[in-house]
């Protein structure tokens, strides 16, 4: 399904809600959540659908090097407990919130570059109708991601062969300073024990998606209908 006919679904959604609603996209590293999100924003935003939309993703909430260090996480960098999650829940909630609606909401974001989260890379205008956030953990089972997933009015699990993701994974270490053998250790110990603690919450989402270049299309969640009105709807799962 292209990120044009997901978007119309999105659209559906935010006008199910009746207020500014919010749609995760889970799914582990490399599955291309970032490139469909903005896709998705980019459609929504389009003549053809026009819905209000922005992006928000869980990057920006990435601890920085200074405290990863302190906490002697630097190597598991991307890790789930390497992200300040309730400062994430705090910002959505504060992004639902109808006192905050009448202005700019600031986001920040990970810069690769500089291998640390920044402030404010992100706006989230007043006529916001429908927020999509992207990030590994948004609907694990755990502390803090519970919280945030019950923000949520769907999760899409956007996923892809591990052998895509692998070849993603090395090739972004690499891009980014890494020696082969780093790269390959940094996917070896860091990125593929994340992508197994993801997969564990596949079930826990709406629906699963094929990543950008992944091929395939979408389904329901193990134990979630199909139909016209699709899951989140009544009889499906929806958020808070």
């Amino acid at each position: 399904m292209d990120a044009r006919a997901l978007a119309a679904e999105a659209a559906a959604l935010a006008a199910r809600r009746g207020a500014r609603a919010v749609l995760g996209l889970a799914g582990p590293p490399g599955a291309g959540k970032s490139t469909l999100a903005r896709a998705l924003v980019d459609a929504l935003r389009s003549r053809a659908i026009y819905v209000p939309a922005a992006y928000v993703p869980l990057d920006g909430f990435h601890l920085s090097n200074a405290q990863l260090d302190r906490l002697g996480l630097r190597s598991r960098k991307g890790a789930e407990q390497t992200f300040d999650v309730w400062g994430y829940v705090a910002l959505l909630h504060r992004l639902l919130d109808p006192a905050q609606a009448g202005h700019d909401i600031y986001v920040p974001d990970f810069d690769r570059t500089l291998d640390e989260p920044v402030a404010a890379r992100h706006r989230v205008r007043p006529e916001a109708r429908l927020i999509v956030t992207e990030g590994n953990y948004l609907a694990c089972d755990l502390p803090g991601w519970r919280e945030a997933r019950a923000c949520m009015a769907e999760v899409w699990y956007v996923d892809a062969p591990p052998a895509l993701r692998d070849a993603r994974l090395f090739a972004r270490h690499t891009a980014h300073g890494d020696r082969p053998a780093a790269a390959r250790a940094r996917v070896d110990g860091n990125d593929r024990p994340n992508a197994a603690m993801v997969e564990r919450s596949r079930a826990r989402c709406d629906r699963v998606l094929s990543g950008p270049g992944a091929g395939g299309g979408s389904t329901a969640a193990p134990g979630r209908p199909t139909g016209p009105g699709g899951p989140g709807t009544e009889g499906g799962r929806g958020g808070a």
